[in-house]
């Protein structure tokens, strides 16, 4: 029987959940990504603001067809073994929630796809079918995602020692400061010496013997 939710799990998407970074591919599918790659690396790594290396890359992307860009993000590639651990953290009586930098059309379509119950990203704008280069949402700021997870920890009555954290950037530092359980995926390096548990091979199914399920 499902336990109650008595316990948080909460991941990033791009590079967690997914293989790779959504700006990157939609920037791929539309002609810029080496423009808007060798950003990503650089925020993602801690070295530019968040915000404006945001906006600097969805300005990138302003004339690309929404329909073009709603195919790229269902077509994100799942990382291995996702749904199965999502699957057995809410068997385990987690709420699983994603907050991401992304954009809400790849975790709205991902929701169904990998299980989790909650999730929070930017909104690519646009106008007469084309993206217009601007973007809005609540996970546009350095400390977004801390100030996300405060709230879900405060809404749902669950404190740090019964949260489970999951990413792989620099801005995924401030969730991390308020769990006790702390996975670091992939080899970008920057969460580990804030990690409880390092998954390098961005492989997921081995989070859930990490952390005893």
């Amino acid at each position: 029987m499902t336990q109650a939710r008595t316990k948080l799990a909460v991941f990033d998407f791009d590079s967690t959940l997914v293989q790779g970074e959504t700006i990157d591919e939609l920037a791929a599918a539309y002609g810029v990504k080496d423009k808007v790659s060798a950003i990503t690396n650089r925020a993602m790594n801690g070295e530019l603001d968040f915000f404006e290396a945001l906006a600097y890359r969805v300005g990138l992307l302003k004339g690309m067809d929404y329909s073009a860009a709603i195919e790229v993000c269902s077509n994100l590639k799942p990382m291995n073994g996702g749904a199965k651990l999502i699957a057995q953290l809410k068997d385990a009586g987690y709420y699983v929630a994603v907050l991401s930098g992304g954009f809400t059309l790849g975790t709205g379509h991902f929701k169904d796809v990998l299980g989790y119950q909650y999730h929070a990203s930017n909104i690519l704008h646009q106008v007469n079918g084309k993206l217009d280069g601007d973007v809005g949402g609540p996970m546009m700021f350095q400390n977004s995602k801390e100030t996300n997870i405060l709230d879900l920890q405060n809404l749902l009555q669950i404190g740090r020692e019964n949260t489970l954290v999951c990413g792989d950037g620099a801005n995924d530092l401030g969730m991390f400061k308020h769990a006790d359980i702390r996975i670091a995926v992939g080899k970008r390096g920057v969460l580990d010496q804030h990690a409880t548990a390092m998954v390098p091979s961005s492989d997921l199914s081995k989070v859930a013997a990490l952390i005893g399920l």
